[in-house]
């Protein structure tokens, strides 16, 4: 399983079926690697694609049971994962080290606000702040596409 093949199928597990379009902006990736990466979901069963109700043209993107058992296989692996790393960390600085991260990941979603697609990082911000509370002299400016390399 790559990361960009996890990465689609915690985004379905968190929101849904999606339009191909829509999961490709949601993912930051082109049409070409999106369309790659969802035929080796849908050959692994972990996808279905459905033709879109309300335009036949367009393509719904769901799990699949099998899928839904994977992507929250992937959850509680990374959980682990995450749950190992801060115990290698010294408890007195555990508390501070995941506050500078909540800070780390709001100034990430600063930074890519103008040039990544809405919501390409909301799933790491689960439980952190949508917004971030500095000011904005001291949170800097976002940069351009020009200058991201996210798409």
């Amino acid at each position: 399983m790559t990361i960009a093949q996890a990465a689609t199928l915690e985004t379905l597990r968190l929101e849904g079926p999606l339009r191909m379009g829509a999961l490709g902006r949601r993912l930051g990736i082109t049409p070409s690697t999106l369309t790659r990466n969802l035929q080796r979901l849908l050959d692994k069963g972990y996808l279905r694609r459905d033709a879109d109700g309300a335009d036949g043209r367009a393509a719904v993107i769901a799990l699949t049971p099998a899928g839904r058992k994977q992507a929250d296989k992937l959850e509680r692996q990374e959980e682990a994962f995450a749950g190992e790393i801060l115990e290698r960390i010294d408890p007195q600085h555990r508390a501070a080290v995941v506050e500078r991260l909540a800070d780390l990941l709001v100034a990430v979603r600063m930074a890519t606000r103008e040039c990544c697609p809405d919501g390409a990082f909301d799933h790491l911000m689960t439980g952190f702040p949508a917004v971030d509370s500095r000011p904005a002299e001291a949170a800097g400016q976002a940069r351009s596409c020009d200058e991201c390399e996210c798409e």
